[in-house]
């Protein structure tokens, strides 16, 4: 996958530090240690898999003798009962590992499956889905992954990957008397060569004002249908436009008809709905 190992590796012990730190009295208490089995991880609900490769992680790192063995791989497609890996090996290990790996399946798959979703919704037009910042702490190179799984794309991974004058940043400096030509100015002067230039504006006055602050980018932020076709028509190719705030599956296809280049969604990653994956154990 693309998230780098340093990245998964730092995820899966944080996530591990908090399950096991104090051992599991439960499995430790039970379950005898020369007990063989294997698990078998099945989905529940359909969707988009990813994150197979970092549940591989969790059991390797629990139980480096656990045999696993990936029967699919991350973008599959799954049906309720669709098998996705077996795990063989010391019974008490993959339970201890069970949970950890499957909260990371879960919310990876529950992201590419979301992702996907609106993909599939604005099929046939000329716009990307994109993603934010709206990550789980720790966790962002592997949701950003996921989403790309699904098909959508990545906006800025991190604050150093662009400039981007949001409507704090805007209040801050027209509090000083800049106006937004001004302002565009003063980040090109100063920002890294090569960064693009985005803009967030909320009116249709303020897009265009953007546009010939010279703006490489416009986000059109939760503005109306009417606005966001009037603000498109105005910028007429002068500028990428971005549009964002409030996308749902609902309007997404309708706001993606007005012309918009990227659609932003929030909740890709914010509050996604962790798709369905169960452990089934069978002991020897």
């Amino acid at each position: 996958m693309e998230a780098s190992r340093l990245q998964i590796e730092d995820a899966i012990d944080g996530a591990l530090a908090e399950d096991l730190g104090k051992g599991d009295v439960t499995t430790e208490t039970l379950i005898p240690d020369d007990w063989q089995g294997t698990g078998v991880v099945v989905a529940k609900r359909e969707g988009i898999l990813a994150g197979v490769e970092v549940a591989k992680r969790v059991f390797q790192r629990v139980d480096p003798k656990l045999d696993v063995r990936l029967l699919l791989d991350d973008g599959a497609r799954l049906e309720p009962g669709t098998r996705i890996a077996r795990v063989s090996g010391s019974a008490a290990s993959i339970l201890k590992a069970e949970r950890t790996a499957l909260n990371f399946l879960q919310r990876l798959s529950g992201i590419a499956s979301a992702t996907n979703r609106y993909v599939e919704e604005v099929q046939g037009l000329p716009v990307r889905i994109m993603d934010t910042r709206k990550t789980t702490p720790g966790l962002r190179s592997l949701e950003k992954y996921a989403v790309r799984v699904g098909g959508g794309h990545n906006h800025r991974t991190s604050l150093g990957d662009g400039v981007l004058i949001k409507d704090n940043h805007l209040a801050a400096l027209r509090s000083r008397g800049l106006s937004i030509k001004q302002i565009v100015a003063k980040a090109r002067q100063k920002a890294p060569q090569g960064l693009l230039i985005e803009v967030e504006a909320a009116t249709v006055a303020e897009a265009l004002e953007a546009v010939e602050a010279g703006a490489n980018i416009v986000m059109l932020d939760n503005m109306n249908l009417d606005d966001m076709h009037k603000a498109v028509e105005a910028i007429h190719r002068r500028a990428l436009i971005e549009a964002s705030g409030g996308i749902t599956l609902d309007n997404v296809r309708a706001v993606a008809e007005t012309g918009a280049d990227f659609i932003s969604v929030g909740a890709l990653t914010h509050s996604v709905t962790a798709l369905d994956i169960s452990l089934e154990l069978e002991t020897q």
